[in-house]
């Protein structure tokens, strides 16, 4: 990107919940913003978005949204994204896409900052953002990759339900009413009842059995930690709490790392905060996640089940580090 002292930002998907974690991140962080553009579908356009202490109205996205922005924050979808980013730059901006269109594209950098910033050297004005459950896990595990080199990767998710939406969040907080008030449950969002449930089921199933996400973390962890020889798989679960995912993670490594090394590396790692003292009750947990920008990681133990094994329980917040605040770091990066 050109430097500047100030630059046009547009955020496609403003009204969302991720969009609207986005302009506050932005504010929080004081990215240097000349004007704000907030975008959505037309039956958001209109509304007003409070931003550094601005009224700002919602635009409606168009194909002429982008003229004069510089850098084009997208949240709303992937096929939005496929129709919409080439557009914005065409017209001169750079893509953040938060979505799954162009994660698994040769040609487009998929970055954790603190994991890989470096393959933002050469992107094609697209860069994207991993997937919520993916970047909690990398940040974890890259720095253990480093020192031990990890051949396999088991993992399963605990994942909020933030990370499908307010009208999911909506629906756990009255299926909880209505269990409690001994009423009959709805459910319109999820194929089953969430409150009081965990529902083995996030995205489609493939034919393979395998939901879309859980290949998602598959090969979006091999191309961030530019590894494709790491044997990888996940089980992601849809539990009802309403932001912070939760992983169990189990590795097994090259040579043999301790749980007593991997705290010292990881007590160390940029972004991630140790919180592993379980005689005194402390381990990562959702709601102490929820709001954060750090990646916690607790629970760390050896797997004494193989020669090479290790444990780890790893929490974040999907909203923050798992989607707006990686794609403002990613920002960052580009601007520095």
């Amino acid at each position: 990107m050109i430097k500047k002292e100030a630059y046009v930002v547009a955020v496609v998907g403003a009204t969302g919940l991720v969009g609207n974690e986005m302009l506050q991140v932005l504010e929080e962080r004081k990215f240097p913003i000349k004007q704000a553009i907030p975008l959505a579908s037309s039956r958001s356009a209109g509304e007003t978005i409070v931003f550094q202490e601005n009224n700002l109205k919602v635009q409606c996205l168009g194909k002429d949204s982008f003229t004069g922005v510089d850098l084009a924050f997208f949240s709303a979808g992937s096929d939005i994204s496929k129709e919409f980013a080439p557009l914005a730059v065409k017209a001169g901006a750079v893509v953040i896409d938060n979505s799954s269109a162009w994660r698994m594209d040769a040609q487009v950098p998929l970055v954790v900052p603190e994991v890989n910033f470096s393959d933002l050297v050469e992107h094609g004005g697209i860069i994207a953002n991993p997937n919520c459950s993916t970047i909690q896990m990398v940040m974890a595990l890259k720095p253990l990759h480093d020192v031990a080199r990890i051949r396999r990767i088991v993992v399963s998710t605990y994942q909020s339900v933030s990370g499908t939406g307010k009208d999911a969040m909506d629906e756990l907080g009255e299926q909880c009413r209505q269990l409690l008030g001994f009423g009959e449950v709805t459910a319109n969002v999820y194929p089953h009842q969430i409150a009081f449930n965990c529902l083995p089921h996030i995205d489609e199933f493939l034919p393979s059995g395998d939901t879309k996400e859980e290949m998602k973390m598959v090969n979006e962890t091999r191309k961030i930690m530019g590894d494709s020889t790491i044997r990888i798989t996940a089980t992601t679960v849809r539990v009802p709490v309403f932001i912070g995912h939760s992983e169990a993670i189990n590795i097994e490594t090259e040579r043999k790392l301790t749980a007593t090394e991997a705290r010292t590396v990881l007590a160390t790692a940029p972004g991630v905060e140790l919180f592993d003292d379980p005689a005194q009750g402390l381990y990562p947990l959702s709601i102490h996640a929820a709001g954060q920008d750090a990646v916690y990681v607790g629970r760390i133990r050896n797997d004494e089940s193989i020669p090479n094994g290790l444990n780890l329980w790893v929490v974040a917040d999907n909203l923050r580090k798992g989607a707006a605040l990686n794609a403002v770091q990613i920002a960052e990066c580009l601007i520095a």
